[in-house]
């Protein structure tokens, strides 16, 4: 279980963050037209934004800061993940012009819980902290960050570099 905060309050989630160096767990997403996608169908290396809710300005930012980011990185695919409905995030990325990243849920899914990063108490409990995964070609982590404080934004600068 890690300790992370909202607001400076304590809040706490399922586990632990798969450690560098090790197989990221296959997982599965659902994709804006509902259809199902596990981590083996996404080719190349891959960053995981994974946050609570597109609907609040830090994890907008976030999505916007990978699309923005993204697009000159070859090899290179960014999920954006949440347990928000797949309509949500379709919405989302079609008003704000994300086409050099992805959005899936993870609402019918057992990643938050397999990933450790599922909030278990407070207000946001039962959905997914920020996290940011990157992961090589054969899905094995590089880069793991869990946000201390979920009101912050990640470090992108970190997270892009081990795709240099």
């Amino acid at each position: 279980m890690a300790t992370i905060t909202l607001k400076g309050n304590p809040i706490n989630t399922s586990g632990t963050l798969p450690a560098v160096g090790s197989q990221a767990p296959d997982f599965s997403v659902v994709k804006e037209d509902l259809s199902e996608a596990p981590l083996s169908s996404f080719s190349g290396r891959k960053v995981l934004n994974v946050f609570p809710s597109v609907d609040t300005g830090v994890c907008a930012n976030s999505v916007r800061q990978f699309n923005t980011r993204a697009a000159a990185l070859k090899d290179t695919v960014v999920l954006n993940l949440s347990k928000d409905l797949p309509f949500a995030l379709k919405r989302f990325c079609g008003a704000e012009g994300i086409k050099n990243a992805q959005a899936a849920s993870v609402w019918r899914s057992d990643f938050a819980r397999k990933y450790g990063l599922e909030i278990v108490d407070g207000p946001l409990k039962g959905l997914c902290s920020r996290v940011v995964l990157v992961l090589d070609g054969s899905n094995k982590v590089v880069y793991a960050q869990q946000v201390a404080e979920i009101a912050a934004e990640p470090d992108y600068d970190a997270a892009l570099k081990t795709l240099a």
